[in-house]
């Protein structure tokens, strides 16, 4: 309630001074020395607030004050900011040239880096403080920060794990081996191998595989064999065969050539071969021991102890039982199944490996004779045959494999025809896959031909000289 003081002049008796109370005020008073009565009005509060007013004034002052205060705050996190963006782009710069290997690790000094890091942080989450609330910008930006301290210290562990002492290690081998190549006595180059002759002294080396593609049946077709034809001199030398055995890993049914090799690698121009007819399966293969010999498929009939012979101009199938054979996986190679009968061709022409009962199981050379399509001549080794992986034909000298490890094989045995002696050697071979399945020698190119758990890869070989 606001007080006004009021003067009222009123008919009062003498000595006298009565007070008067209204509806709507509220009066008291008292008499002064002339005999006149002052009274004081208090009048209810309906009039406008003063008093209000005034306080929201000091208020909104206050609150102006304020409001400049953090802007000009702001404005300066803001040109603080930027600074720091832009440092952390050159820093984010740097740790990516040290991740790409563009500098050393010793060009980076992770003791700065962390502090810089530190400082940018700090500064960050006092904008975000201030700011009393979230923001995006702010957030984002302390996110990559904090990314890329974690960066710096995973790069910084790394040091620690000796990877500078490695890269030492590295640049000293890399300038050692340099210096031996600078070094090193210059070997003449040995004169070529004429194709389809033996003027040499014996394998000696194998080069790293290459690898042509995936067979035409696909990665679930493990079994089967490739190659060209493996006559001497053939008028087909550009024909391509692949022969994918079903997945049972035990029957050939369909042969695939191609008239060229960009047509193999391309899947072009294929012509594939049926040999079985009706349900008919007696002229199918059997086993991965097949070989394409002056425009005539060799292989084990299937479910037999005979030989087949297809001629690819007529696809006629000559058969013939190899006496005394095992068969139906008795004396298979190891890890490959049904491979009884393994047809090999060289310089001297063509062969089949296998076993009999009477050898114990061990491998068994046979010569044979093209025209009566007959066993003309045998040897028998001391080579257990489920002992060895596979085994190829060089000049009437038998060449016979077994595993390393799962990358790697060795040409550990030999058995020379010609001499009718055998002998160990090791000479490594390297292979993509686990399993061989066929390994074959074409004289005509002198490369090998592996089929490997479904891929085609071949290998140059190296002889020696034939003084040695």
């Amino acid at each position: 309630m606001e007080k006004i003081p009021l003067f009222l002049i009123m008919a009062l008796s003498v000595g006298h001074c009565s007070s008067a109370s209204l509806d709507s005020y509220n009066i008291t008073g008292s008499v002064d020395e002339g005999g006149q009565c002052l009274c004081t009005v208090i009048l209810p509060d309906n009039t406008f607030p003063m008093h209000r007013m005034e306080s929201l004034e000091i208020s909104s002052y206050n609150l102006s004050i304020s409001i400049q205060r953090e802007i000009t705050k702001i404005e300066s996190y803001q040109s603080t900011l930027a600074v720091y963006l832009k440092r952390l782009y050159n820093l984010t710069l740097r740790v990516e040239k040290v991740e790409t290997g563009d500098v050393s690790y010793t060009e980076l000094d992770f003791t700065l880096l962390k502090l810089e890091i530190k400082e940018m942080e700090s500064l960050t989450l006092q904008l975000s403080v201030s700011l009393n609330g979230s923001n995006t910008i702010v957030e984002s930006l302390l996110m990559e920060i904090r990314n890329i301290s974690i960066m710096v210290s995973q790069l910084e562990s790394y040091d620690k794990n000796n990877v500078l002492a490695v890269r030492r290690e590295i640049v000293l081998l890399q300038k050692r081996l340099q210096d031996c190549q600078k070094n090193q006595t210059i070997i003449p180059t040995l004169p070529p191998v004429i194709h389809g002759t033996c003027d040499h002294g014996g394998l000696v080396n194998v080069t790293k595989p290459f690898v042509m593609q995936l067979n035409w049946r696909g990665f679930n077709y493990k079994y089967g064999g490739w190659g060209r034809d493996s006559f001497v001199n053939t008028s087909n030398k550009n024909l391509l065969w692949v022969a994918a055995l079903n997945t049972d890993a035990r029957m050939m049914q369909v042969v695939r050539f191609h008239p060229a090799y960009d047509d193999l690698l391309l899947y072009k121009n294929p012509t594939d071969k049926t040999l079985s007819r009706n349900y008919d399966y007696s002229n199918c293969g059997q086993g991965s021991g097949m070989i394409l010999y002056n425009n005539c498929l060799y292989y084990n009939c299937y479910n037999s102890r005979y030989m087949c012979r297809m001629n690819l101009d007529t696809n006629a199938v000559q058969r013939m039982i190899l006496p005394d054979a095992v068969y139906n996986n008795r004396f298979s190679y190891a890890a490959v199944t049904y491979q009884d009968m393994d047809f090999a061709a060289d310089e001297e022409g063509l062969w089949v490996l296998y076993s009999t009962e009477e050898s114990a199981g061990n491998i068994v050379i046979g010569k044979l004779n093209v025209t009566s399509f007959a066993i003309e001549r045998a040897w028998a080794t001391t080579q257990y045959k489920p002992g060895v992986t596979n085994a190829f034909m060089i000049c009437g000298v038998m060449y016979a494999t077994r595993p390393v490890n799962t990358r790697r094989e060795e040409i550990f045995y030999m058995y020379d025809t010609n001499t009718r002696r055998e002998g160990r050697l090791s000479i490594m071979v390297d292979k993509m896959m686990e399993t061989i399945q066929s390994l074959q020698y074409n004289s005509n190119d002198h490369k090998l031909y592996m089929y490997n758990d479904g891929y085609l890869v071949t290998y140059d070989v190296t002889f020696l000289p034939s003084s040695e």
